[in-house]
């Protein structure tokens, strides 16, 4: 499980699956190219990506505990929170407690602040169900048709 697959569940399940399976067209994307620049030259200065277990943090200050997660824009800014919640619960089940989340979003000059609730995390093991049972499923969700989706790495393959 993957904190993009937590973020793909409520944007797009049909995103997730096709994500998922290895049918991977962001590569081709204008907006994941942007957000890719805009994260790779956000806290330069610092350790700048961090994996564990295969997920990736944009930034993680050891001193406040705080994940910064870096996002080009707050148009989906539910996707980006919950994101940043699935990241702070991994960090919890390694040992490190007292995590919180922030979401920077430099061209708006804004920040978000996260934190994990004990329903937020009752929530999230709903979420992880969930995401693996699209994700085994046979077949991709349906397409959704929202407006969002003309700008989607995925949009020739759904549409086409």
């Amino acid at each position: 499980m993957t904190g993009t697959q937590i973020s793909y569940y409520f944007h797009c399940k049909r995103h997730l699956w096709l994500f998922a399976n290895s049918i991977n067209m962001e590569q081709n994307s204008d907006t994941v190219a942007m957000g890719r620049f805009i994260s790779d030259n956000t806290y330069k200065r610092k350790k700048h990506e961090i994996q564990i277990e295969g997920i990736a943090l944009d930034f993680y200050d050891a001193k406040t505990k705080t994940i910064h997660e870096i996002k080009k824009s707050d148009k989906m800014e539910e996707t980006h929170i919950w994101q940043v919640k699935y990241y702070i619960s991994v960090l919890e089940s390694k040992g490190i407690e007292g995590v919180t989340g922030k979401i920077d979003y430099p061209k708006l000059k804004k920040t978000e602040d996260v934190f994990l609730t004990e329903s937020d995390r009752v929530k999230l093991r709903e979420i992880e169900n969930e995401v693996k049972k699209i994700i085994d499923s046979k077949v991709p969700s349906e397409v959704i048709n929202k407006p969002f989706c003309k700008k989607c790495s995925y949009y020739d393959l759904c549409y086409i």
